[in-house]
């Protein structure tokens, strides 16, 4: 049985540091955003495929020497992408240089993320610092880091396969959302963990079916935006709200309405940009609820990330995927899922 004082609190949780944990995730989560950035330009640069092999320890040093680059080159030039990229023109090797750095670099973030949360897990483990019940939930976000860095490879090889010249849009939303899961449940853990340091006799948050309902509509969402962003939908045009002048594109139905909806881009554009005001409708009662729960700030980071996030889509969608607003649509992307998550947990608090 846990020993418990006259105040109520459990014997020896005062060498539990909940509200140093809750800010050490916080960091883990702002890393987690610049990934998820970093991804989005390595994705809209065409980066993706040009490190063709997966080192996850020797991979940490880009290449060191002419000879070792143009061996890395040399690998690229092998691909279907490549003979589609470059084109009648080719590639010189400052331009490989410039594609392998965003993949790199993308891959070494993913590196440090790891360490980021592994150190200091160990360090609070050791030092008896983790409140009660928050081992397997911390041991959980770990494994989703490292499963993770497998999904990213798994992602980049369909791209290596032959006559592919791109990777698997269904494999990089498994990708993207897996991030985005992590940087919820991080937010989430660590708010638990403050209101833990506030109050010794506070409970996790609770889901509530109003945040369950809100956190399904953008889901559906963020994996509409992945596909868009797999299959390059997002040149599908360039004008809105109407597309090729009509309200409704036209779209290939011939495969079967399964295909449609998965893999047609004309169709995943249009589901994509419409959808955005489903997500505007689930949203809205969410935070006027954490409004009501809590202190207004939850509320105030809902609206304003979804307004916009809408606006953005529209100028990327109207500037034919400008790479800046392109990057800053997936930057407040990310935000809208911790800002979620934030009002989610402001109305679920117990």
């Amino acid at each position: 049985m846990v020993a418990v004082t006259h105040d109520g609190m459990q014997a020896g949780a005062e060498t539990t540091r909940p509200r140093a944990i809750a800010h050490w995730l916080f960091g883990v989560a702002f890393m987690v955003v610049l990934i998820v950035v970093i991804g989005g330009i390595t994705r809209l640069t065409e980066s993706g495929l040009s490190i063709t092999q997966w080192q996850p320890i020797t991979g940490i040093l880009p290449p060191l020497s002419e000879s070792a680059w143009q061996a890395e080159f040399t690998r690229y030039q092998a691909t279907p992408e490549y003979l589609y990229e470059a084109g009648p023109a080719g590639m010189t090797l400052a331009d490989f240089k410039f594609i392998f750095f965003w993949e790199w670099f993308h891959r070494l973030l993913g590196r440090l993320i790891g360490v980021a949360f592994a150190l200091p897990l160990a360090w609070f483990w050791v030092h008896g610092a983790i409140p009660a019940g928050y081992k397997p939930r911390l041991l959980a976000l770990l494994a989703l880091g490292g499963l993770q860095g497998a999904i990213g490879w798994w992602m980049v090889s369909s791209g290596l396969q032959e006559r592919m010249t791109d990777v698997s849009h269904f494999r990089l939303s498994i990708h993207l959302i897996t991030a985005l899961i992590t940087l919820a449940g991080l937010v989430w853990t660590a708010l638990d963990l403050l209101a833990l340091d506030r109050n010794a006799a506070s409970r996790p948050a609770r889901l509530t079916r109003l945040a369950l309902l809100a956190g399904l509509a953008l889901l559906i969402q963020l994996i509409l935006g992945a596909w868009v962003a797999g299959l390059n939908a997002g040149l599908a045009s360039d004008t809105w709200p109407l597309m090729q002048g009509r309200l409704i594109p036209e779209a290939d139905w011939s495969k079967g309405a399964l295909w449609t909806f998965t893999s047609d881009p004309f169709w995943l554009h249009f589901l994509h940009r419409w959808w955005a005001f489903g997500v505007l409708a689930a949203l809205i009662p969410l935070a006027r609820a954490a409004k009501k729960a809590g202190p207004r700030g939850a509320s105030i980071a809902v609206h304003s990330a979804v307004g916009t996030q809408i606006l953005l889509g529209i100028a990327t969608v109207m500037s034919g995927v400008d790479l800046g607003l392109a990057v800053l649509h997936q930057l407040i992307g990310a935000l809208l899922v911790a800002s979620t998550a934030w009002a989610a947990h402001t109305t679920g608090r117990r």
